[in-house]
């Protein structure tokens, strides 16, 4: 479906994406945590994630040796297989180059998960992710964004809450170890992220 990549100076090898929805009124919600650690990354690789391409937010940066683009897809989160498939498609890139940063209902705040393939785990921005692209090989790094308070609460209140002050300090480190985890999948030590932040 995504055909094969002719190699050159200025190919983008890798698609980083985070995960979330674009308006204001979701800026640092739990369901954006995908957002923060791209925009970490971009942050840190001294790039702006700028420009409109692919029905996403996107920005060209090098990570180690590696040609990357950032991607924070616009479609909100539900439909975000739709940026992603298009990116893949223009680039000629396979699921296995395509790192996907999302947040996760079963992790607590300051936990990680990298997982390599694998099911959507109820996680609707990876569920059309894998059924519009029709592969399920995607290398992902799940970020805690904890649990519910209590059984009745309300899921989408939960996951467009924000992050209280202590949880920020945690996740300053998660997205911290994100970019060292993209970096290490990158190099072909997907192993080595794992045993070090799962």
């Amino acid at each position: 479906m995504f055909g094969k990549k002719k190699f050159n100076d200025n190919s983008i090898e890798y698609l980083i994406v985070g995960l979330g929805n674009p308006d204001k009124k979701y800026e640092n919600t739990r369901h954006n945590a995908g957002y923060l650690a791209v925009d970490y990354i971009a942050e840190e690789l001294g790039v702006k994630i700028n420009r409109v391409k692919f029905k996403s937010i996107v920005g060209e940066a090098k990570l180690g040796s590696h040609r990357v683009l950032l991607v924070k897809p616009a479609t909100y989160m539900n439909n975000s297989g739709q940026a992603v498939v298009d990116a893949m498609k223009f680039y000629k890139i396979q699921p296995e180059n395509v790192i996907i940063l999302l947040d996760d209902i079963n992790l607590d705040v300051g936990k990680m998960r990298i997982r390599l393939k694998g099911s959507d785990g109820g996680q609707n921005g990876m569920k059309n992710i894998i059924y519009l692209s029709g592969s399920d090989q995607f290398p992902r790094i799940k970020i805690g964004i904890g649990k519910k308070p209590h059984p009745d609460y309300d899921l989408a209140a939960w996951v467009l809450s924000r992050f209280g002050s202590d949880e920020q300090k945690e996740l300053e480190t998660v997205k911290k170890n994100c970019l060292d985890a993209v970096g290490l999948i990158l190099d072909g030590k997907a192993d080595r992220a794992m045993n070090l932040y799962n």
